[in-house]
């Protein structure tokens, strides 16, 4: 029986990485931060909407949303925030949820990558939960060097969730990212191995 797994973790954690990785391994994933951008693509009735509660400033001169304005908009204005998650979240949902029957009727495991699943307290609509972890010093240094941000700016958002330690206890299982890339691959097949996902192989260069 196909699973749904739960792929959550904390901003800049390595989340996108891990998705990679999961889908070599022949899962299919479904981001909710591709299906939000369907939500609010060009041309859709949730953009309309967005233009509606947040004004002309809330498309670009290419007729697309104006993610750096709303973004900021909402990231100031928590009221803000609440007025475009209840426009973008039901269609989110419903494109996920498509999404996701189709490749569990092909007979795949699905990871929903979420990165808001515990603080939108979506834990319940998976199998299980899976945690990619990272400590918040390294997250705040990713963000300051991802994202040319200050060290406030790059505080601010990684408080502004959850921390990811809580989730670390909230999650049943946790896939550690605190070292390189090669270490979180091998971080992860150890869980797949564990669970039974993938089978254990012999290395051709130990023979």
């Amino acid at each position: 029986m196909p699973k749904v797994i739960g792929l959550t973790g904390g901003i800049a954690s390595g989340k996108s990485t891990v998705s990679e990785l999961l889908t070599a391994h022949g899962f299919k994933v479904v981001d909710a931060d591709v299906a939000s951008r369907k939500a609010v693509a060009k041309g859709t009735e949730g953009l309309a909407r967005v233009k509606a509660a947040f004004g002309e400033e809330a498309i670009d001169e290419n007729g697309e949303m104006n993610r750096a304005y709303v973004g900021e908009v909402v990231f100031n204005h928590p009221e803000k925030r609440l007025e475009l998650n209840e426009i973008v979240h039901p269609i989110v949902h419903d494109i996920m949820e498509a999404e996701k029957d189709e490749y569990l009727k092909a007979g795949y495991n699905v990871i929903m990558d979420i990165p808001l699943l515990f603080e939108n307290e979506l834990q319940d609509a998976v199998d299980e939960v899976w945690l990619v972890y990272t400590s918040e010093s390294i997250q705040i240094d990713r963000l300051m060097e991802r994202n040319n941000l200050s060290m406030e700016e790059a505080k601010a958002r990684v408080y502004s969730q959850i921390s990811i330690d809580k989730k670390r206890r909230m999650a049943d299982h946790v896939i550690d990212n605190r070292d390189s890339k090669l270490e979180l691959k091998q971080n992860l097949e150890n869980l797949l191995l564990e669970l039974g996902y993938i089978e254990n192989q012999i290395d051709d260069a130990s023979l």
